[in-house]
């Protein structure tokens, strides 16, 4: 069954959550140290402002994207995680998302509030530790990002053939 609000909404979240993704990992990491580096208080105005907003967008992003990529999946959802042929191709494009939403709810989104200072009682131990889990498992999801994307442009072009 076509479902073209569904496929239209899995698409845009998708957007929207690897945007974010790379913003974060090409623009802001690097804008941010350099705005330590001239430590004339301008890494505040990324910190308070833009990161929490940017942050909180990109984890409700990628809980919509895999809702809706689910929903596209259907009563095939189970074939398509066990990999099933046909559903091999977009079923590894299902587990790379799957993978990167654990990430990002997980490890990225809790570790990024210790680090901005929206968590209280952390030590800048925690903190240094907090950033680097943070780093980690943003970069992982950049990786897995291409392989990802690649699987769900197979699942679009080849749907006729799995029936979705």
């Amino acid at each position: 069954m076509e479902m073209p609000l569904v496929r239209w909404l899995h698409f845009m979240f998708g957007i929207m959550w690897i945007g974010l993704l790379y913003y974060f990992n090409f623009v802001q990491v690097q804008a941010l140290a350099q705005a330590n580096a001239a430590n004339d208080g301008s890494a505040k105005g990324i910190t308070k402002f833009v990161a929490p907003r940017a942050l909180e967008f990109f984890r409700w992003s990628a809980l919509g994207t895999w809702i809706f990529g689910a929903a596209l999946l259907g009563s095939h959802f189970i074939s398509a995680f066990a990999l099933a042929p046909p559903y091999t191709g977009i079923g590894v494009g299902a587990w790379l998302g799957t993978i990167m939403l654990l990430n990002v709810w997980v490890i990225i989104f809790p570790n990024n509030m210790k680090v901005l200072g929206f968590v209280e009682g952390v030590t800048d131990e925690q903190k240094a530790k907090s950033r680097r889990l943070a780093f980690l498992a943003s970069r992982t999801n950049t990786l897995l990002s291409i392989p990802m994307l690649f699987f769900m442009a197979f699942g679009f072009t080849h749907r006729a053939v799995v029936g979705l």
